[in-house]
């Protein structure tokens, strides 16, 4: 039977999860590229760049764990409409702190506040999916939900960036954020999905530790997220798009939003092809293939002088990247039973902030100790190859994944039988 490249869409509390997802990551976008044009105009510094990852990644990597005990203990649609509020609060700071010409650390302290909303809730966001759709569509939805994630990641930073071009001190942008977010829980607030399968024990140390042990056990959800951990460590690079900007591409501000815009049009291209094409028949060897090239576009961008150039390789950064993603979801939520997924997702969460915003932090660095963004950017790109050379020689069981639709959970993960395990 030919697959219905829609199903996840008519499902209706998906539509709804999707229209609140679209609104929080387009918020996000808005808030990225105004507090990074904000704080690099007023501060011509790389490194106060890559504070601002560094505020954020940190409330993510000590609470994301506490956040996997409450999806996993309590309805993940409630943990999500409490926590997120904080990301509100975090906008209305932002916009005050705008309006008054605060200095840069205010921006700190409120985007570190945002953050706790986000890690104390992600892995609630991460896990509520598999409980709105079932198995035999959850692929799609992944894929649908990454396409939903890179058009507002397409449209936020382009509209930031106009926001930013008309309004230098941002306040617009930020109560745009506050009010958007507003309207992304109100549509969390009416999404039905299934209660978790089984209730977890009492707290304990192991159950604390029960995601990170189930990670480390499942060698492929080890091997998938550490591959994007390492390759986006080394060759993410979007805090130092505007030094980019300013400093070597010699184009206007609001080219910042449009860089990071080209990068999310590349992801949607890719993934409207996966939507519609049959499914991968060798996912794992696809992923590896996206991450080398990932590698090398970012090597290409650190070395063009032509806003064009740099353009479409952003564009190629995020179609290939999107296979990794589509790729990497799909595996951990699938290979996970329903009772862990909050845990695991916790774990998933660190790597992700660990890989894009403190590497962040690794490029502004990198750009300060080599005095170029150049050189941080070019050895960023060529570090990723290194990471997929490497990968596949630790975990050759990512060349053995197949079609992402035959993935089904795994009930007690034992090193030794999952390292043999084939996924047809």
């Amino acid at each position: 039977m030919k697959p219905d490249p829609y199903a996840a869409w008519r499902i209706r509390s998906f539509r709804l999860y999707a229209i609140s997802w679209f609104l929080l990551v387009f918020a996000k976008q808005v808030e990225t590229v105004a507090v990074g044009i904000n704080v690099y105009y007023r501060t011509g510094d790389p490194l106060s760049l890559g504070w601002v990852g560094l505020v954020q990644a940190l409330p993510i990597i000590l609470l994301a764990i506490a956040g996997g005990q409450l999806a996993d203990r309590f309805n993940r649609r409630y943990v999500i409409l409490c926590t997120y509020s904080l990301s509100v609060v975090s906008a209305a700071g932002l916009s005050v702190a705008a309006f008054l010409h605060g200095p840069v650390w205010w921006m700190y302290i409120f985007l570190g506040l945002g953050a706790i909303g986000y890690a104390l809730g992600g892995a609630s966001r991460s896990s509520i999916l598999p409980q709105i759709v079932g198995a035999e569509i959850f692929s799609n939805a992944i894929t649908w939900n990454t396409s939903i994630f890179h058009i507002a990641a397409m449209t936020g930073p382009a509209v930031g960036g106009l926001v930013m071009g008309w309004e230098k001190t941002a306040v617009a942008a930020f109560v745009s954020v506050m009010f958007l977010r507003m309207f992304s829980l109100v549509g969390v607030a009416f999404v039905k999905n299934r209660p978790q399968s089984e209730p977890m024990g009492a707290i304990s140390l192991e159950n604390v530790l029960a995601g990170l042990r189930f990670v480390w056990n499942t060698k492929l959800i080890l091997a998938t997220i550490s591959l994007d951990l390492f390759a986006v460590l080394l060759g993410g690079f979007t805090y130092l798009l505007p030094v980019f900007v300013k400093d070597i591409l010699q184009v206007e501000e609001a080219c910042v939003g449009y860089l990071r815009a080209a990068e999310a049009v590349g992801a949607v291209c890719v993934a409207m092809l996966i939507a519609h094409a049959p499914p991968m028949k060798r996912a794992g060897a696809a992923m590896l293939w996206a991450v080398t090239g990932f590698g090398a576009a970012t090597i290409v961008f650190g070395l063009s002088r032509w806003y064009l150039l740099s353009m479409l390789m952003m564009f190629f950064i995020g179609a290939l990247d999107n296979i990794s993603v589509v790729v990497r979801h799909t595996m951990v939520q699938m290979l996970t039973p329903d009772a862990m997924r909050g845990r695991v997702s916790a774990v998933n969460n660190i790597f992700i902030v660990a890989s894009n915003d403190i590497g962040g932090v690794e490029s502004s660095v990198t750009t300060w100790l080599f005095g170029s963004a150049v050189i941080s950017v070019v050895f960023g790109g060529i570090g990723t190859i290194f990471v997929v050379i490497a990968s596949a020689l630790i975990w050759p069981q990512i060349l053995k994944i197949g079609s992402l639709q035959d993935v089904r959970p795994v009930s007690d993960p034992l090193p030794v039988a999952d390292e043999e395990r084939e996924i047809l």
